[in-house]
């Protein structure tokens, strides 16, 4: 199939389905590169089950399946010879809770490193402190890397699982409510690390607080019941959107 240029990820004709319990509905989408897109709606809308495609994490539970064609660069993931390892090293994710491993912080960042191969103490030492860099943490964890990630509080615990993330170096980070835990001064932490995050990568980030969505996302789009209402670039979304539904949800008259 044909990649236009700055697109990354194509969804065409996308049905997902727990067992015989529909999910998603008939979802076509186009994701640009190095752009952050929301996804907003009201719990159990899909948009966990939708992010979760693009790394196949769906694929651990049993009975699901999809129709339709998800491409990345052009390529389909879900065809037959994808190597889904390799798939989710491109494609990171950082989950709603954040879940460092009971180990020091040196180790929760160089983990995926040492399972793609790298042995290196050199090569380990230089990725862990780019990842810490980029994650925003390393002036606050350089001095300590060999202490447990555990002691450390609930706004760096999410950045070093987003420096975790990102030491594979994946081109596609997907975000499933990286702040909904997380007091404000964490979560400001965490978005302004979204806006240096997308010159990078490609972000994906579910959220149910709409001001977020509004302050660190290029596009958005709303979900409603398995279903993709509206997705634009997210000041007309939220300022001049096309649909009833999507104005409604926004002004806080359901949802």
């Amino acid at each position: 199939m044909v990649n236009p240029k700055n697109l990354k990820l194509q969804v065409r004709d996308l049905n997902f389905y727990y067992g015989n319990a529909q999910a998603l509905y008939d979802i076509n989408m186009d994701i640009e590169e190095k752009k952050v897109l929301a996804l907003i709606g009201p719990s159990g809308c899909g948009k966990s089950t939708f992010i979760r495609i693009f790394n196949r994490m769906n694929d651990i539970i049993l009975g699901t399946k999809l129709e339709g064609n998800v491409l990345l660069d052009g390529k389909d993931i879900y065809s037959s010879n994808i190597d889904v390892v390799g798939l989710r090293k491109k494609v990171g994710m950082v989950f709603q809770k954040s879940n460092p491993f009971p180990k020091s912080i040196f180790d929760n960042v160089s983990y995926g490193l040492k399972i793609h191969g790298m042995k290196a103490k050199d090569e380990l030492k230089a990725m862990v402190e780019k990842s810490l860099i980029n994650a925003a943490l390393w002036d606050e964890v350089k001095d300590r890397l060999d202490s447990n990630a555990m002691n450390l509080s609930g706004g760096q615990q999410q950045r070093l699982c987003i420096a975790r993330a990102l030491a594979v170096e994946p081109e596609i980070l997907l975000m499933d409510e990286p702040a909904s835990a997380l007091d404000p001064k964490s979560t400001a932490k965490i978005e302004e690390l979204i806006g240096e995050l997308q010159k990078k990568y490609t972000i994906i980030i579910v959220t149910h607080n709409m001001q977020q969505a509004a302050r660190v996302s290029d596009h958005t789009a709303f979900f409603y019941e398995g279903r993709l209402i509206e997705i634009g670039e997210t000041e007309k979304i939220f300022t001049k959107p096309e649909k009833k539904h999507t104005e409604d949800y926004i002004t806080g008259r359901f949802g």
